[in-house]
């Protein structure tokens, strides 16, 4: 049995990013999926009430980005410099602003406010992150910092993946440089075979 494990709802989510730097890293560990209804007896264990949750060697701790952030440095996914770290930091944090700017678009039960937020996000929000970050694949030779792939290159992509659930729209289609990035992350020889081999899920 190997000393890590990654436990998660039965999807992609918030999980997916550190599946692929264990992947991409070559480390073994144990992908345990926990299905909706079995969540309630297990949360009140959990550091905070929260998942994804990483275990190695009997230690567990929650936040996907703090888990991320530790896994890159483990499989050389990190800047040549403070200076880089923190750029790639701060990209990491941006995601996951969008992210959270995303997903009421998603949970919206009533269709005229969720038509009103997805309107908003496509025209407005979206582009205005979209573009920026496009810039950046043009100023770094196709990645999005350093100059190299990254951990937040390899976040970027799984993100990508649950805006398109949440919106139903692909993104990218004006946006050549992050489309490329994405293919780059998603070619990479282990993440493809993961991508091949994983269970199929919504999202």
């Amino acid at each position: 049995m190997s000393d890590v494990k990654v436990t998660y709802f039965n999807g992609r989510g918030l999980a997916e990013t550190i599946r692929y730097l264990l992947t991409y890293g070559n480390i073994d560990f144990e992908d345990v999926r926990i299905e909706r209804d079995d969540w309630p007896a297990l949360k009140p264990s959990t550091p905070f009430g929260q998942m994804p949750l990483y275990e190695e060697k009997g230690k567990v701790i929650g936040q996907s980005i703090a888990i991320a952030r530790y896994l890159a440095k483990k499989v050389n996914l990190t800047g040549d410099n403070d200076w880089e770290n923190m750029e790639i930091d701060a990209l990491g944090d941006t995601l996951t602003d969008l992210r959270i700017k995303i997903a009421p678009a998603y949970t919206e039960s009533d269709p005229e406010k969720k038509e009103a937020l997805k309107k908003t996000l496509l025209t407005e929000t979206i582009p205005y992150y979209l573009d920026r970050l496009e810039k950046l694949t043009t100023e770094n030779s196709g990645y999005l910092a350093a100059n190299k792939l990254t951990w937040v290159d390899i976040y970027f992509a799984v993100a990508l993946d649950v805006f398109l659930v949440f919106l139903g729209v692909n993104l990218l289609e004006n946006y050549s440089g992050l489309l490329n990035l994405k293919k780059t992350v998603e070619e990479l020889p282990a993440l493809k075979a993961w991508i091949a081999s994983r269970p199929e899920t919504p999202f």
